[in-house]
């Protein structure tokens, strides 16, 4: 049987954890940056199908890019962050799957129907997107997801032509650097167990 993590641990995971829309000019490195994604990789999908795909972009060049398709209150903390992330989901993840879940390959034909492939990666995307803050708030760094963004002009922009990354949507967007101390609003209520939750 494992411990549970300290106070301290679970405080920076969730209790203290917040939504930043400021964030402070300290240097985020890449080697941090791929150090997240190599912490969340680990996260659990439906047959390890792993559809998630994000582009991290921190270039002036690449937020100029962005910046037309985001909504007016994303705007300005957006091209402040030290790092964007779009967190897309690849609609052709089953052609990955003899790679990743190499004890059943034929498990790519499970997703031959559309519907199906789509709420797949849309679900466990979802879920990798998730996977991706927590190891950030894990790895020390603040984010400040979003959904206020045109989808379909950023797929246009940054995965249509290109094909590798023809089948990607966008999801959501997510901010990622030190957030300023003190800029959250404050916290929001949550929904208590009872009001939330049944016990069967």
């Amino acid at each position: 049987m494992k411990d549970s993590l300290p106070d301290l641990s679970l405080d920076q995971l969730f209790r203290e954890a917040r939504t930043y829309n400021e964030f402070t000019e300290a240097e985020v490195p890449e080697t941090l940056i791929r150090a997240t994604y190599d912490l969340m990789k680990w996260g659990s999908t439906s047959a390890n199908c792993c559809p998630a795909r994000f582009v991290f972009i921190s270039s002036a060049e690449g937020k100029e890019r962005l910046k037309p398709f985001l909504s007016e209150g994303n705007l300005d903390k957006t091209m402040k962050a030290p790092w964007t992330v779009i967190i897309a989901h690849d609609l052709d993840f089953p052609e990955k799957i003899p790679e990743l879940f190499p004890h059943n390959p034929g498990a790519k034909d499970w997703f031959k129907d559309p519907m199906n492939r789509a709420e797949t990666a849309f679900r466990n995307g979802s879920l990798q997107g998730a996977y991706f803050m927590m190891a950030a708030r894990a790895m020390g760094l603040d984010c400040g997801p979003m959904s206020g963004f045109d989808r379909a002009g950023v797929d246009k922009e940054f995965f249509q032509g290109d094909p590798e990354t023809e089948n990607w949507t966008a999801n959501f967007l997510c901010n990622v650097g030190f957030g300023v101390e003190g800029s959250p609003h404050p916290r929001s209520p949550r929904l208590k167990f009872e009001d939330a939750c049944k016990v069967l």
